[in-house]
């Protein structure tokens, strides 16, 4: 490693125009010097050192002839300099001449001026070797009594970097600096003290903060600031204990969900990174839709500086899930661990090493969706990383022959066959292609073994005669015939050879594509013909046997013409090798990959751009700055409180833009319940939270009695839960009472609440009055969220999916985008098919959408739409929608919302 890759700190501004001085010049300037020369000739060592020089010449120059100095810009520049400078031999053993340096530091610790002895704490931060910060530390600990602030604050940042990454030098650092925060009157240092009691000693930060919690308004803002910063790292902290110890589901889904609005605001992401550690421990919740937001929220607040530790843990997990006994949720759990590590390694590519090797393992996985998202990550990390190939190449023909899925085996066969570039690595894959296909001819091997297990050389013995009764009523004769030697051949047969048997003849022509690559390129690496005319001829010959073998009666179904083309193509390609066909096999394959993931990437980009700008500060610089105390009342109702804004979205209650006053929003979810010539008058604001309902109910008693065990009676329809029944009360003449009612939801479906209320007049001797009250319909709406899917699980969730509703499209909208962008804002559906595929005009459209519930729901849906144009430009858009769903609910709820909302004009 040159010593322009190693850790550096500072970055200097070179001028390029000058000559580099020579080693010769710059030591004498050192050596001989005065003070001025001496710096410069320090400046410009630096400067070629940054630069990728190795000057070991000039290392004990100036231990000798500079480090003694006691000028403040040299000594400045010396800290710049070993901050550089490399300060280990090659095997890694620290330099002997660092132990003079070593020594010239603990003076500089002890130093009369406060200047040398801070910036020398300062430069402390900086240092990654043990050794030289060893016998340092009893004089930096001296540093944290000193006179001056600058030296006491410098020394606990100093102390906080070491403990932080040497623990064993001062492992007693956090109550060393507690004692130290108590005592402290300076604001800086108090300030340092406690940033580092929040991150190595949380707990004891929190001791400190009780004691003085009534002071708090006292501190200087510096000290303020960091306190707000704790507060908001031990709310985080408990929304993580509150998810692991609670049992109900929803309550975890609840609080994720607190966690995921946290991160959406700057200040608070920051906290959030340095609990991602912490928020894994929700993995070990076996809800998959837990997990699946965790590992999620887990990705965006990943960052360099703790991806590998997240690293380190999915692969625990990984490796855990192989243990599991096999289950529907393991191995969605499984897919969602390794998606997960594939994004951890397109953003941090030194994680790919360590990721692929264990990843690579779940090819041979009998889950077929795990195997073929590790197969993607691999395509993807071989085409990306020109490094890891030669790994990638060792590991993919390691695990080749035990790959049980034949779409994994036909990726695996492209994989090698496109990345394969040495002749070992050749001869290697023809290897284990043979091994997998078996012995040939295929057919005459198939022939002899079937005609082999009945041969009389064999011991076999015949059991007894039994007669047997047919269907058609006639007797047949049964012998029972046993051998010697086990009949397993569908166990034993090699894995290539039982799909082809098995009439699979799709991997038949991925595997001459392959063989034909790796034969072209063989031919380009060997020189000798006869090698050359060997190679090509195996791989001529493994094609034909493949051919005679479809075109027989051994498979379970024939080969088809399409693969009959392809291979016959690839023998012609073979037998004449033209360098037209040689830039086709070899190079245009891998530049149509490259424009693939290219293109995916721009899309990935596009999206986390889009996210970006919502997320974006919109105030400007130059913006004026509003203080509430001097706003004039007219004003005030344009302007947020931020406190009740946190507050409320800490609780859950997050004010959605629904209208630009927020009672305006509130009042358009209030329901008349009854009629205003009802002796009961009630109206209900339908407040929906999520995973439960409030209702707050109005009733006013209209009439000139005392209403007596006046009682709110509901009952619901759907999927719905009444939690507990409201209180019955008393209600005086033209008086008017607020009855609350909570009702859970357990799924996502229309429902539908209704009841009546209940009462007694005083004095009156007849029985109960009721007044029934109207319905109150339940909008889906509000628990269905737009979300994505990949293209392979959206076919596979449509062929699952056994409730489906077809929608006739009866709108009076005339465009087809128009009407695609209407149900996707009706419905809060997403639009999976790309802008690019539904961008131009041609008189038609399809597009399929997908969301989800909070509930883990899935909703997917078809639009198939035209403009009939021999009716004119004004005619409406025709066509169907197809729902599908898991659950009948879902998928009648979700036609009828688009029934309702497609009949209103485009806006």
């Amino acid at each position: 490693m040159t010593a322009a890759e190693n850790v550096c700190y500072t970055l200097i501004n070179v001028p390029m125009d000058s000559e580099p001085p020579s080693e010769i010049s710059l030591k004498n300037d050192l050596e001989k010097g005065d003070v001025k020369s001496k710096t410069e000739a320090l400046k410009k060592v630096i400067i070629m050192i940054l630069n990728g020089e190795k000057l070991p010449g000039l290392l004990m120059t100036i231990i000798r002839f500079v480090l003694p100095l006691q000028d403040h810009t040299i000594k400045k520049l010396l800290l710049v300099f070993w901050e550089i400078v490399p300060k280990t031999t090659p095997d890694g053993r620290l330099l002997h001449e660092m132990i003079l340096v070593c020594d010239a530091y603990r003076k500089d610790l002890q130093h009369p001026n406060e200047f040398i002895r801070g910036s020398t704490l300062r430069f402390l931060c900086k240092l990654k070797e043990a050794e030289l910060l060893e016998p340092l530390m009893p004089a930096i600990r001296a540093c944290l009594e000193h006179r001056h602030s600058y030296v006491r604050r410098n020394a606990v940042l100093a102390i906080y970097t070491i403990y932080r990454n040497f623990e064993h030098l001062i492992p007693d650092a956090p109550e060393l600096i507690h004692d130290f925060l108590v005592n402290e009157k300076d604001a800086s240092c108090k300030r340092n003290a406690f940033m580092m009691l929040i991150h190595a000693d949380q707990d004891r930060a929190l001791d400190y903060l009780s004691t003085c919690i009534d002071q708090v308004q006292t501190f200087g803002d510096i000290l303020q600031l960091v306190i707000v910063e704790l507060i908001y790292k031990a709310a985080a902290q408990c929304y993580i204990d509150l998810i692991i110890k609670e049992s109900d589901n929803n309550v975890k889904l609840i609080v994720l969900d607190r966690l995921i609005e946290l991160k959406e605001h700057p200040a608070h992401e920051r906290v959030l990174q340095d609990l991602v550690m912490d928020i894994l421990r929700v993995l070990s919740t076996p809800d998959l839709e837990v997990r699946k937001k965790t590992l999620q929220l887990a990705l965006d607040l990943v960052s360099s500086r703790n991806v590998e530790e997240l690293v380190i843990v999915l692969k625990k997990e990984v490796i855990k899930t192989n243990n599991v006994s096999e289950h529907e949720d393991t191995d969605k759990y499984r897919q969602l661990l390794v998606r997960t590590l594939h994004s951890c390694s397109v953003r941090f590519p030194d994680m790919a090493a360590n990721v692929i090797p264990v990843l690579m393992e779940f090819l041979s996985d009998n889950n077929e969706a795990a195997a073929a998202d590790v197969l993607e990550f691999v395509r993807e990390a071989i085409q990306r990383f020109d490094n890891l190939r030669m790994l990638i190449v060792e590991k993919m023909l390691e695990v080749f022959h035990a790959i049980k899925s034949v779409k994994i085996y036909r990726g695996a066969l492209w994989i090698l066959g496109e990345y394969c570039s040495t002749k070992e690595d050749i001869q290697s894959v023809m290897t284990e292609v043979r091994r997998s296909l078996g012995e040939i001819p295929i057919v005459e091997s198939e022939i002899k073994k079937e005609a082999g297990e009945l041969k009389p050389e064999e011991e076999m013995t015949v059991g007894p005669v039994q007669k047997l009764v047919t269907e058609m009523g006639t007797y047949a004769t049964q012998s029972a015939l046993s051998s010697s030697r086990p009949t397993k051949k569908e166990d034993e047969r090699p894995p290539l050879r039982g799909f082809l048997l098995d009439g699979d003849f799709f991997v038949a022509a991925s595997l001459a594509t392959t063989l034909t690559k790796i034969a072209l390129r063989y031919v380009a690496l060997v020189q000798e013909k006869k090698k050359q005319n060997s190679f090509v001829a195996e791989a001529m010959l493994l094609m034909a046997t493949i051919l005679h073998l479809g075109k027989s009666s051994l498979p379970k179904k024939p080969i088809t013409d399409d693969d009959v083309d392809r291979i016959s193509l690839c023998l012609k390609v073979l037998s004449e090798c033209s360098p037209l066909m040689n830039d086709i096999f070899n190079k245009e394959c891998r530049q149509s990959l490259s424009h693939m993931l290219s293109a995916k990437l721009e899309e990935e980009k596009l999206s986390q751009k889009k996210e970006s700008e919502k997320r974006n500060v919109t105030v400007q610089p130059d913006d004026p700055i509003s203080f509430m105390q001097l706003t004039a009342k007219n004003e005030m109702n344009c302007k947020e409180d931020q406190f009740q804004l946190s507050l409320l979205a800490a609780m859950g209650n997050t004010q959605r833009k629904e209208a630009a006053d927020p009672l305006a929003s509130k009042l358009n979810k209030v329901t008349q319940l009854t009629g205003f010539s009802d002796p009961v008058y009630a109206e209900a604001y339908v407040h929906v939270n999520q995973y439960d309902i409030v209702l707050d109910v109005l009733v006013v008693n209209q009439t000139s009695d005392t209403l007596q065990n006046c009682t709110l009676e509901l009952a619901t329809l759907g999927d719905l839960k009444l939690v507990e029944k409201p209180s019955p009360l008393t209600l005086a003449p033209h008086d008017f009472a607020n009855i609350k009612a909570n009702v859970k939801v357990a799924s996502t479906e229309n429902g539908i609440i209704f009841g009546n209320i209940v009462y007694d007049v005083s004095g009156a001797a007849s029985d109960r009055n009721c007044v029934v009250l109207s319905d109150i319909h339940i909008d889906i709406m509000d628990y269905i969220q737009p979300a994505t899917c990949t293209d392979a699980e959206f076919r596979q969730m449509w062929a699952e999916f056994e409730w489906e509703n077809k929608v006739t499209v009866n709108t009076n909208i005339v465009d087809l985008n128009d009407y695609l962008q209407h149900i996707l804002k009706s419905t809060n559906m997403k639009c999976l098919t790309p802008e690019k595929a539904l961008s131009g005009y041609c008189g038609f459209m399809a597009a399929n959408l997908y969301a989800r519930s909070i509930f883990g729901e899935d909703a997917l849906a078809n639009v198939s739409i035209e403009k009939p144009i021999q009716q004119g430009p004004e005619a409406p858009v025709t066509g169907h929608i197809r729902i599908r769903a898991k659950s009948q609910g879902m998928a009648l709820s979700l036609g009828d919302k688009i029934n309702l909302s497609q009949k209103k004009t485009s806006v």
